[in-house]
C-alpha cells in the first residue's frame, strides 16, 4: 500500500506550522470551529501559506450548518472564494445540500465555476444527506471534484465504519472515482480497520489538540497519528 494523505486542521500559522513538523500531508483551513469551521480570512490564508510547504485546501463556508443560503449569502462566498483565489488558493473544501436532503447544486455549479479547475473536497454534507449515493452520482465529472471527506454517518466514523468499508470497495464505480478522506471522530482505534479495509486518506482536527479547540495543534500529537497510519497492515 502506498503511504496514506494524512490532513489536519489548521487555524492559523503556528497550526500550520506544527502540523507540518509533525507529518501531515495536507492543511484543511478553517476558523471558529464553534460553527464547525467557516472560510477564513485572506490574511488567515496569506500567513498560513507562507508558514508551510505542504498543500492548503481552504473551506467555503460562511454560516453554520449545510445549507448555502440565499443568493445574497451565495454571492459572497463567490466573491470569498475569489479573494482567496486572488490571494493564492488553489484547492477548496465545499459541500452543501438542500432542504430535501440532496446536493445543492446551484450552491456547488456556482462556486465550481468561481474555482475554474481548482481541486477541492466534498466535505461532510455527505453524512447527512438522504441519500449519500445519489449525492455522489448529482456530483459526478464536475471538474475538480477529487476527494469526498466523510465519517460514514453523521455520528462519526465509529458508526459510520461498515459504510465507509464498503464504499471503498466501490471505488471506480461511476460517482466513486474521488477519493475517500476519513474524518469526522476519527480515532487511532479506527485506523487498523480503515487501512486493512483499502482507505488511504485520514483527516483530524481537536484529536491533535491536547488542549482541545482553545489550544494549538501539537506536533508529537500530529507524530503519533503519522506513526499509526505509516504502520503496514496486511494486504487481503
Amino acid at each position: 500500500m502506498s503511504r496514506p494523505i494524512f490532513e489536519v486542521i489548521a487555524l492559523g500559522a503556528d497550526d500550520a506550522v506544527a502540523a507540518q513538523d509533525g507529518g501531515a500531508d495536507r492543511l484543511e483551513l478553517v476558523t471558529d470551529m464553534a460553527a464547525d469551521g467557516l472560510t477564513p480570512s485572506r490574511a488567515t490564508f496569506g500567513a498560513i501559506r507562507n508558514a508551510v510547504t505542504i498543500p492548503l485546501r481552504v473551506m467555503l463556508r460562511l454560516s453554520d450548518g449545510f445549507s448555502a443560503g440565499g443568493p445574497a449569502e451565495l454571492d459572497a462566498l463567490c466573491e470569498a472564494a475569489q479573494g482567496l483565489r486572488a490571494e493564492g488558493a488553489e484547492e477548496f473544501v465545499l459541500g452543501f445540500l438542500d432542504g430535501r436532503g440532496r446536493a445543492d447544486l446551484d450552491a456547488v455549479h456556482a462556486l465550481v465555476d468561481v474555482l475554474d479547475g481548482c481541486r477541492w473536497t466534498f466535505h461532510r454534507a455527505i453524512d447527512r444527506a438522504a441519500d449519500r449515493d445519489g449525492v455522489r452520482l448529482e456530483l459526478a465529472g464536475l471538474p475538480g471534484l477529487d476527494t469526498y471527506l466523510t465519517a460514514g454517518s453523521a455520528a462519526g466514523v465509529g458508526a459510520g465504519l461498515d459504510v465507509l468499508c464498503a464504499e471503498a470497495a466501490r471505488t471506480g464505480e461511476p460517482g466513486y472515482e474521488p477519493r475517500l478522506l476519513v474524518g469526522g471522530g476519527l480515532l487511532l482505534g479506527h485506523v487498523p480497520a480503515l487501512r486493512a479495509a483499502g482507505l488511504d486518506a485520514f483527516h483530524v482536527g481537536g484529536a491533535v489538540r491536547p488542549a482541545g479547540w482553545a489550544g494549538p495543534v501539537d506536533a508529537d500529537a500530529v507524530r503519533t497519528w503519522r506513526a499509526a497510519l505509516d504502520t503496514p497492515v496486511p494486504v487481503p
